[in-house]
């Protein structure tokens, strides 16, 4: 069912942030670089009555994109937003590429390469290639499409009024060739978990550019002192398991605890690692919290495509605890009838 779309109040671009943040205390300027356009427009742009850039010669587009890099050459610092437009995302918005779209990756480097600080913003709603950028730009702020009030948003994020918290839902890919990639992949003959696991590609690393479940803080935190209450539970029944979180920085922060789990073995193959809690916690410089997760038959239960039916197996199962879905702190439990 269609609902209607009405009239939102004017967004606060990024920009608009900045200057709120800042006001005359600082000089600001701004270049917008070249347009970024569909190759197939979609039919929602006219029937939804929103804005497109329109496509430029290629004479306006250099012009763009060299009063853009004369714009980072004579200031201090440089924050780049570069990313998709609303209507490059959603219903009849699919792509081939993950790449940045139009100049935007030339645009990237060749802001880097004058050697100002770089700060890149995206703005965006599915994974974009990163490869160069995260071995390159020393920050990085994922916003996503952040709505009306974004640029205030990013702007307390980008002057530290506010520290970053979130965690990737996704699997960041490396590259357009990695897809389908998640992490809750099922065992295969040789897999990343495997000491002497190197790369199933010949040309790049199997694991992704960014786990599922990553972010990062202005402060760092540490998990430590893993603890299951009954490490040889009966099927049908619940119990806890909890690990200590401590913020080993000098800032405030929040993090999100979490916790996977995998069943070594089974009626069907099971993922090599399935998140079954999380925990979002505030934690002041140097403070300790535990973090506390029920495991039960909710949990530990799968459809079995063999038995044609949902199991709760006796076997044996590894947890970890920790920040995204490499998460290294790591003990056992065996599920016995």
């Amino acid at each position: 069912m269609w609902g209607h779309i009405g009239k939102p109040n004017p967004p606060v671009s990024v920009l608009q942030g900045i200057r709120n943040k800042l006001g005359d205390a600082v000089r600001i300027e701004y270049s917008k670089g070249p347009n970024i356009t569909r190759e197939y427009p979609s039919f929602f742009a006219d029937a939804l009555h929103i804005h497109t850039d329109p496509k430029q010669t290629a004479e306006e587009a250099k012009k763009a994109f060299d009063d853009a890099l004369a714009t980072a050459k004579r200031n201090d610092m440089v924050i780049l937003v570069l990313g998709e437009g609303s209507i490059m995302n959603g219903e009849a918005a699919s792509r081939a590429s993950l790449d940045f779209v139009g100049q935007q990756e030339q645009l990237l480097e060749a802001v880097v390469a004058t050697g100002k600080p770089v700060v890149l913003v995206l703005i965006n709603a599915r994974p974009i290639n990163l490869l160069w950028a995260s071995e390159h730009v020393p920050a990085i702020l994922e916003a996503w499409v952040p709505g009306e009030q974004g640029g205030n948003a990013v702007a307390d994020i980008l002057f530290g009024d506010a520290v970053p918290g979130g965690k990737l839902p996704i699997t960041w890919p490396r590259t357009v060739g990695q897809i389908p990639i998640y992490y809750a992949h099922n065992l295969t003959q040789q897999h990343e978990d495997a000491p002497d696991f190197k790369s199933r590609y010949w040309d790049l690393s199997s694991f992704p550019l960014y786990p599922f479940g990553y972010g990062l803080s202005y402060t760092t935190f540490s998990y430590s002192n893993i603890h299951i209450s009954n490490p040889q539970p009966g099927v049908g029944s619940t119990f806890e398991v909890t690990a200590d979180v401590q913020n080993t920085g000098s800032r405030a922060g929040d993090t999100v605890a979490q916790l996977y789990i995998h069943q070594q073995a089974g009626s069907a193959s099971r993922p090599v690692r399935q998140l079954k809690g999380f925990e979002r916690i505030t934690l002041a410089p140097g403070e300790t919290k535990t973090v506390h997760f029920k495991l039960g038959k909710d949990e530990l239960t799968y459809w079995s495509p063999s038995l044609r039916k949902w199991v709760e197996e006796p076997e044996q199962f590894d947890v970890w605890v920790g920040e995204d879905s490499t998460a290294k702190l790591h003990s056992n439990f065996k599920l016995i009838d």
